[in-house]
């Protein structure tokens, strides 16, 4: 339990408005957007500047008291599940774009800053911040660095870590640690950077981020690809990247997510497609003109029976808006979602989204697959109530051998969703006992009393 006296210094520090206990507000910060048993904290605690955060950390970890980081809750694996009697420390005050140097291509950020936000900013200046995870209207850059978060356009541009280029965080004493620069080079000293993105607030707490920015792409060219036969489009993803070519954004979706994005979103998708393929090629006009040729010709010789180029930008805007609300689509078909993100190596999405289909009818569920074929990412989404426990169990077994089918074929656990609670039963059986070791190594070394969002990634 937190005594009394340590709430009273929490309030003396932060003032009684950003200190919550009462049980509404501790129950909703008890969960997050992973199928997971609720775990109430003790506190919400709501800094309003980095100082506060670095004085925080220092008194629980005098105090030995969990702290959970969390931004807008979305991360899919548990990765802010509180623990018990431990504190949430929130970040949604923490959400000012520090800098935007146009000149450098840079911006320094908080980390709550909403992705959607900094992405609209950067671009009003004619530049590109590329990383948009699914969540990106809602999702922070303090979540996204943490779970190193992906999204549709990974394929040709990359993920999180690739546009990290320098951290401030607070270790496990409250210490302030910096790390990486605003130099597109840096070499000094370890790389501190590239281990705190990924490690979902088990090694210190961000508190500024600087984030690397491209020139805006000229033009763009967007397109859906119609496909009788998921075999032919899954196919075609993988001749689209053995012909050389790079698109921005390459999507994927089965007949049960169209289906659902349709009823959702009246976007005129197809409702008796098998598949499609939602494309989008940028770049310098010519260059882009080229591609998208090569694209329609490929999708053709692979078996399209239709092809429609969006004509305007409204209209490009209306297919990823249907795209993105895949999630929210399929959510409202049962009261239980459970969203995967197992990754394989792109030639092997074919075989990949076979054993997807197989699994789900062997197991009688619900399964509408989407994702960023493009870059290997698929993202079979299990229909259920969690209240049926025979069917529960199933889903289970289903996910067991998603993620077995996964690694088998070279693949992952996990693309862009991270590992926090959901996963750490698979760890071993993708990166083996000796790195599991390695890891937990480095934890007990920079947070000795293990206050650092206890649990996650690696387990206790």
């Amino acid at each position: 339990m937190i005594s009394g006296l340590l709430m009273k210094e929490f309030t003396s520090l932060l003032g009684r408005e950003n200190v919550f206990t009462d049980k509404a507000d501790l129950v909703t910060y008890s969960y997050d957007a992973a199928v997971l048993d609720r775990v109430v904290p003790a506190a919400i605690l709501r800094p309003s500047n980095y100082e506060l955060v670095g004085k925080i950390v220092g008194l629980c970890n005098e105090n030995s008291v969990p702290v959970t980081v969390r931004g807008a809750g979305t991360n899919l694996s548990g990765g802010t599940i509180p623990s018990a009697n431990g504190v949430v420390l929130v970040t949604n005050a923490l959400n000012n774009i520090l800098e935007i140097n146009e000149e450098d291509m840079y911006a320094v950020v908080q980390p709550g800053v909403v992705t959607a936000k900094l992405a609209a900013a950067v671009e009003s200046k004619g530049l590109f911040y590329p990383p948009d995870p699914g969540s990106q209207a809602v999702s922070t850059i303090g979540g996204n660095v943490a779970e190193n978060a992906g999204g549709l356009r990974g394929l040709k541009y990359g993920v999180t870590k690739d546009y990290v280029m320098g951290l401030k965080f607070f270790d496990a004493c409250g210490n302030e640690v910096k790390t990486g620069s605003r130099t597109v080079k840096c070499v000094t000293g370890y790389n501190l950077t590239g281990l705190m993105v990924g490690s979902e607030g088990t090694l210190g707490i961000i508190y500024e981020v600087i984030l690397k920015l491209i020139p805006l792409p000229l033009h763009r060219k967007s397109m859906i690809a119609v496909f009788n036969d998921t075999a032919m489009a899954s196919g075609t993803v993988a001749a689209i990247i053995a012909n050389r070519i790079v698109p921005a954004t390459l999507e994927f979706m089965d007949n049960f997510t169209i289906r659902a994005v349709e009823k959702h979103s009246r976007a005129g998708l197809p409702l008796d497609a098998a598949a499609l393929l939602l494309i989008e090629v940028d770049g310098h006009p010519a260059q882009v003109d080229e591609d998208a040729e090569k694209v329609e010709s490929i999708c053709r010789k692979n078996g399209a029976t239709s092809l429609h180029v969006a004509q305007t930008a409204s209209e490009r805007d209306k297919i990823w808006a249907a795209r993105r609300s895949a999630l929210s689509a399929l959510a409202q078909l049962k009261p239980t979602l459970v969203l995967e993100d197992a990754t394989v190596p792109r030639s092997k999405i074919p075989e990949m989204v076979r054993a997807i289909e197989n699994i789900g009818k062997r197991y009688n569920l619900a399964v509408g697959t989407f994702g960023h074929a493009g870059d290997g990412n698929l993202h079979p989404t299990i229909l259920t109530d969690r209240r049926d426990t025979v069917e529960w169990k199933r889903v289970e077994d289903a996910i067991k051998e998603i993620f077995e089918k996964a690694l088998a074929l070279g693949g992952t656990l996990s693309g862009e969703h991270g590992i926090g609670l959901a996963k750490l039963r698979f760890l071993k059986d993708e990166i083996g006992a000796g790195a599991v070791l390695f890891s937990k190594n480095i934890k007990s070394a920079l947070d000795p009393k293990n206050i650092l969002n206890p649990g996650k990634v690696i387990g206790e």
